[in-house]
């Protein structure tokens, strides 16, 4: 029966569903971004976010922490010295899953799970504000006011001359 069930259990016993997110944990951090299934993309995702906001305060308990949870010394560093000054200003929502097909061996819904704040593609493509520009239809009007607003002041000036 599943009756209360909290979380998804991958179909392994509770020592190797633990080994199996601290490895996909510290390779998130490491790579910032992965490729994996859909529910353990989903799964992972509960896993990290905590350790994450658990790295904004960077103390000996909190590296210990998190620690016992990745078992890893260069994946607690990148995560305390690199991901959280990064994330430092965010509530919460560090990562993002994204599907991206099915798997070609035997069918599995395949997801990106990756760093809100590392993915540059995404960064680069945000719209920044362009100047406007005229029409075809109005650019010898535009063209007119802009001549006699360069005249205007050129006039004022040798008035006051």
């Amino acid at each position: 029966m599943r009756h209360n069930k909290s979380f998804n259990h991958l179909g392994r016993k509770s020592g190797h569903r633990k080994a199996l997110m601290a490895s996909m944990a510290t390779s998130l951090i490491l790579r910032k971004r992965i490729t994996t299934t859909v529910a353990k993309a989903k799964a992972l995702k509960s896993y990290v976010e905590p350790l994450v906001t658990k790295s904004k305060v960077d103390t000996t308990p909190s590296r210990r922490t998190v620690f016992s949870y990745l078992k890893n010394k260069e994946a607690v560093s990148e995560l305390f010295r690199v991901i959280a000054p990064k994330i430092a200003d965010r509530p919460g929502g560090y990562t993002r899953v994204l599907k991206v097909g099915f798997r070609q061996g035997d069918g599995a819904e395949m997801a990106l799970i990756e760093f809100v704040d590392f993915n540059e593609a995404a960064l680069a493509s945000t719209p920044k504000k362009a100047a406007k520009k005229t029409t075809r239809r109005s650019s010898k009007k535009a063209e007119a006011k802009a001549e006699a607003t360069v005249e205007a002041p050129a006039a004022e000036e040798a008035k006051a001359e």
